[in-house]
């Protein structure tokens, strides 16, 4: 095996890359990624430096890779390791810079070890690939190294490594069969139902209409729009928009359908909008913005339009992002998330494999807990893909 770093995903064709990514995955593709990097919402500025990873057999053939960034924040990452950061600095230590394996800003879940279908012993690929990572580290004296929103079946391979593992919470919503979106409220109680549609008629009272435009059917103007509404979000609640105008433009026409752009009008102006990603299977919900407060837009926006539009696609999953517990009555379950951390220095390693021990029962009692709440009629369990892997 040849294995070597990437500074940038531009020296590798999109074609090899993208054969590595399973259902077409919007994040891992080479477009996205590569978007992020040519229009500098990526780099050392950021905090996100690319660090990618590929190895080859001796014949040149790619047998696997990982998205992989030095890291001098923990901004964008949506795994909160801030108050492990603060003990290092108690400590007289460097936290950063760390490596992370993550879509920059995007806290969804997805394949972290990419492999070619191919080939002989993928298993081997997978752990060269996380060797390689713990070498870098290590050769460059960094503190950690960190493997965000994998997928269950991927930790065995970083546990056998020593990484610990970290459990999150957030809420997603499973495709049933259903015929439409009535098929959908008539699963859930009277109550939970009473309310969304009260919800879609105050929008539709307020006199808002909403389209779906995929990535190419959006214009320029559109997209202008949906981008100002984008910043107004970060603007208003004092955070960094580090998605730029060009980098929308441009994954839109690369993109096209695995784009979604929800745009709300109100007398042909457009007020807000919603942008998502999707794949062969999955819708993941990322921005949302508006011009003016609007009673029950943002549910219609960013989970209603959503969950028809998976309907109606035959999409099986929906991640509206991270947090928000009022998501729950609108038909999203809590599904438990993951992430591996390797660390370094052995006394940190052993505070953090302590604070995990205590916080990972707790997670689990809190998603148990929310699940009392399911709007469902009848008895749901938590996901058992998204629980998958080591308790």
């Amino acid at each position: 095996m040849r294995i070597q770093r990437l500074d940038s995903l531009e020296t590798i064709p999109a074609p090899e890359w993208n054969a590595l990514a399973p259902d077409r995955h919007p994040f891992l593709s080479h477009e996205f990624l590569s978007a992020l990097e040519r229009h500098r919402c990526v780099g050392g500025h950021a905090g996100w430096l690319p660090w990618h990873i590929l190895v080859r057999d001796e014949g040149g053939k790619l047998l696997g890779a990982a998205p992989l960034y030095l890291k001098f924040n923990s901004y964008g990452e949506f795994v909160f390791d801030w108050n492990w950061a603060h003990a290092y600095r108690q400590q007289g230590l460097d936290y950063y810079p760390k490596l992370v394996s993550a879509i920059p800003y995007t806290p969804a879940t997805g394949r972290r070890l990419l492999l070619a279908p191919d080939q002989p012993e993928p298993r081997k690929t997978a752990e060269a690939i996380v060797e390689f990572a713990l070498e870098e580290a290590r050769r460059h004296r960094l503190s950690s190294v960190h493997c965000l929103f994998p997928l269950a079946e991927e930790l065995e391979a970083l546990g056998r490594r020593g990484f610990l593992q970290r459990l999150g919470c957030q809420f997603h919503w499973r495709n049933r069969g259903y015929r439409d979106f009535q098929d959908f409220l008539d699963t859930l109680t009277a109550k939970r139902r009473k309310n969304i549609q009260r919800e879609r008629r105050l929008v539709r009272e307020a006199g808002l209409e909403l389209q779906i435009l995929h990535g190419h059917e959006a214009g320029e103007a559109q997209w202008h729009a949906a981008h100002g509404f984008y910043r107004s979000t970060f603007d208003r609640l004092g955070g960094i928009p580090t998605l730029t105008l060009p980098f929308f433009l441009d994954i839109a026409a690369a993109l096209r359908e695995r784009l979604v752009l929800v745009l709300a009008s109100r007398q042909g102006r457009a007020v807000a909008a919603a942008i998502s990603l999707r794949d062969d299977t999955t819708l993941y919900g990322r921005h949302w913005g508006c011009q003016a407060e609007f009673d029950s837009l943002h549910f219609e926006a960013c989970y209603y339009q959503g969950l028809d539009y998976c309907i109606r696609r035959g999409l099986q999953r929906f991640e509206p992002g991270a947090q928000g517990e009022h998501k729950i009555y609108r038909g999203f379950l809590p599904a438990l998330t993951h992430s591996a951390h390797w660390i370094a220095h052995p006394g940190s390693r052993r505070a953090i494999a302590g604070f995990l021990a205590r916080e990972t029962p707790a997670v689990r009692d809190y998603a148990r807990t929310l699940l009392q709440h399911s709007p469902y009629r009848d008895e749901v369990t938590l996901d058992a893909t998204a629980v998958a892997g080591p308790a």
